[in-house]
């Protein structure tokens, strides 16, 4: 017994002294490289965005080399447009298509099904011919249509919550290189190039290049947060100053035109003012910023929904208004018909109120409902006019006389012709012969001999001024 129990102890003590199994060993995680990771998000973005994104052949006429009377040549330019909708629509810029006498839209190659797709070098994709739906200038935009369906198309992104330093993407055609995808950030929101300008833009400084016009900033999912329009550069080429118009306003032109064929723009019967220090002091205000109502137009929506002088302009559609300027550009791109809603203070008070936009008295888009080509073309001038007369003059700012030629609308495929008429422009004479309506501007056009100048006497915003168009 007694050596029974050494065994058994000195079995259980060699037990207890004898190394444990091994540890099974556990895997470590992949180290990920970000760069990596972000180099193939754009590779995917970029397969997934270019079937959209189309190079855009214009040819226009432009005056000879020698500003020569008479005498035209044929002036080729390129730029970018972007496809949202798969029926055929395309937008671009107006200053892309301004002029145009023929307009091809190059789409990227759609490659078949078993494609080997192992050649760097890709097949050209097909050219077809497009025509204009309509431009706006105010904008700098133009939707084109094309006869092809089943088309790839990109979305529009929010860009009002587009921010400052995001990662953007700008497509197009540079210097005719289509496809070509350039990286970047957003430089600044909101950017005005003119002080009094309703039009704001994004500011970028991904590279943009002529050529780039018409093509779609997007954002890291692949939507449209906007539509490259314009460089500031001391060379001609990207110095890292770009300018898109924002994806809501081209949104809203988009709509309006491809429902109508151009755009209206709406007010909301009201004037803001800044409120600044000595402003706030004298009034006794609580707040040295923000808008105040200086004054509401009688028979406006804003009277109708009760907005009054002396009305603080806290939100609208609840963004914070900080100055006038702001209150303007954001009823800028809204339609007719739209409501929004407004937050004011009233004697320390917060009220809501929704106001309806309408159309605006002074806005000449109006006329464009007055006219077709077919009876108002004035072709030499390469603009739609009117009489002037009392059923006309309620739908501009009141004019000197209640006679003459109005300008109507500049159809973009006459552009190049109008050479600085606008719609809204009062036409009094052509070569010191007086105009009192459509039908005399027509006659004393025609008789003017081909090559000779039409020195044209015209009003605008109040104001007469001389316009010189040149010869056909």
């Amino acid at each position: 017994m007694p050596s029974l129990f050494l065994c058994v102890s000195f079995a259980v003590a060699a037990l207890a002294q004898s190394p444990a199994p091994p540890k099974p060993a556990v895997a470590k995680p992949a180290r990920t490289n970000p760069l990596a990771s972000m180099s193939r998000s754009l590779e995917r973005l970029a397969d997934r965005v270019k079937p959209a994104v189309v190079q855009i052949m214009v040819q226009a006429l432009a005056p000879s080399e020698n500003n020569v009377p008479g005498f035209v040549t044929t002036e080729n330019s390129s730029g970018s447009g972007v496809i949202v909708d798969p029926e055929g629509y395309i937008i671009t810029n107006a200053h892309v298509v301004n002029g145009a006498r023929r307009i091809e839209v190059t789409l990227s190659a759609m490659l078949p099904d078993g494609y080997p797709g192992r050649s760097i070098l890709r097949p050209r994709g097909k050219t077809v011919q497009a025509r204009v739906i309509g431009t706006d200038r105010q904008t700098d935009l133009a939707v084109l249509k094309i006869q092809e369906t089943g088309l790839p198309v990109l979305r529009f992104g929010n860009s009002d919550r587009v921010k400052q330093g995001q990662l953007v993407v700008a497509m197009g055609s540079p210097l005719g290189l289509e496809n070509s995808l350039s990286l970047g950030v957003i430089s600044a929101l909101a950017r005005q190039v003119e002080p009094d300008d309703p039009m704001i833009y994004l500011q970028t400084d991904a590279p943009i290049n002529p050529g780039n016009s018409g093509g779609p900033l997007l954002d890291i999912e692949g939507r449209i947060i906007g539509i490259n329009t314009f460089i500031l550069s001391q060379s001609g080429g990207s110095e890292g100053l770009g300018f898109a118009a924002p994806g809501n306003i081209v949104r809203n032109v988009y709509g309006q035109i491809r429902a109508k064929g151009r755009v209206r723009r709406g007010q909301i019967g009201i004037s803001g003012q800044t409120i600044t220090r000595p402003l706030s002091q004298g009034l006794g205000l609580d707040r040295d910023w923000g808008v105040i109502v200086a004054d509401v137009l009688e028979g406006g929506s804003g009277a109708a929904a009760g907005i009054e002088p002396g009305d603080i302009v806290v939100t609208l559609d609840g963004k914070p208004m900080e100055n006038a300027r702001q209150l303007d550009v954001n009823i800028f791109h809204r339609a007719m018909g739209d409501t929004v809603t407004l937050e004011i203070l009233r004697g320390g008070k917060p009220l809501q109120v929704r106001v309806t936009v309408l159309d605006d008295p002074g806005d000449p888009g109006r006329l464009g409902d007055l006219v077709t080509e077919e009876r108002n073309l004035v072709r030499r001038l390469g603009v739609l006019a009117v009489t002037l007369d009392e059923k006309v003059a309620p739908f501009m700012s009141p004019p000197r006389r209640l006679s003459g030629a109005v300008v109507a609308a500049v159809p973009a495929q006459y552009a190049l012709r109008s050479r600085g008429l606008e719609a809204g422009d009062v036409i009094y004479s052509v070569n010191r012969t007086p105009v009192r309506s459509l039908e005399e501007l027509q006659k004393v056009v025609a008789a003017v001999p081909q090559g000779t100048p039409l020195a044209l006497q015209v009003e605008r915003s109040g104001r007469l001024t001389y316009l010189v168009i040149g010869a056909d």
